[in-house]
């Protein structure tokens, strides 16, 4: 595939590189697997998309081989497709339904959208916040707010859920991860709580997936990072100072 708007995702790092790198464009996330039939021809519905607007990012992620990726949207069937606006979403199109994938495209390819909601998941409860909450904390308030979040202890891990209570599988495989290292005094924010504050941390820290490893007020990584640090010994080390 020539299309130089088309991308085969093959880290979390690529995914994050390429998604951050124009906020103001829309983009095609396609999940995918190799045995699953329907995606074949979407495969194809997605790549003439690609041909069709030059303008649109097309990301294709092989939902098992990034399970990082699909479990940050959860994603839990292919075929699946998120169109976003940068980190903010536009819609989701779960199965093999070209004719919703292709309005959706035609829709929020050529005009300017309005967002379903500021999240790279399902539509949260809108509960958290009021309008007048949205207008009372300036873009500053909010970035000193998160930066004081992250400074709160030594070690803060900002995830979907609590350290008791994970609500996703990689917010709990990077809590066990902590703990089979012997990480235990460490702070846990949960970001469905906060909806301000888990858009923000994705621009704040250029990451658009949780969890979030901070320490020492600094952005560490995602859950596949956490891991290559644990396996070299860099995790410890960063610890320890």
């Amino acid at each position: 595939m020539s299309n130089s708007n088309f991308h085969e995702i093959t880290s979390p790092e690529q995914f994050q590189s390429l998604l951050s790198q124009d906020l103001s464009r829309v983009s095609l996330i396609n999940f995918w697997a190799p045995w699953a039939g329907p995606c074949k021809k979407m495969n194809e519905i997605v790549l003439e998309l690609a041909k069709k607007y030059p303008q649109l990012l097309v990301l294709q992620v092989e939902a098992e081989t990034q399970e990082d990726i699909a479990g940050s949207f959860e994603v839990d069937s292919v075929p699946a497709f998120i169109i976003l606006r940068g980190h903010t979403l536009l819609s989701r199109i779960p199965g093999a339904d070209a004719a919703a994938l292709t309005q959706a495209i035609e829709t929020h390819a050529r005009i300017p959208p309005t967002p379903l909601s500021k999240t790279s998941q399902s539509p949260a409860p809108a509960s958290n916040y009021s309008i007048a909450d949205d207008k009372q904390e300036t873009p500053a308030q909010l970035e000193q707010r998160m930066r004081d979040l992250m400074n709160q202890q030594k070690i803060v891990l900002f995830m979907k859920g609590d350290r008791v209570t994970p609500r996703c599988g990689f917010s709990r495989k990077i809590v066990a991860l902590l703990e089979s290292q012997n990480v235990t005094d460490f702070a846990t924010f949960d970001i469905l709580k906060d909806e301000k504050v888990r858009q923000g941390l994705k621009t704040l820290n250029n990451w658009p997936t949780f969890p979030q490893l901070i320490i020492d007020g600094e952005f560490v990584g995602g859950l596949d990072v956490v891991k290559d640090m644990v396996d070299n010994g860099e995790l410890a080390g960063l610890i320890a100072q």
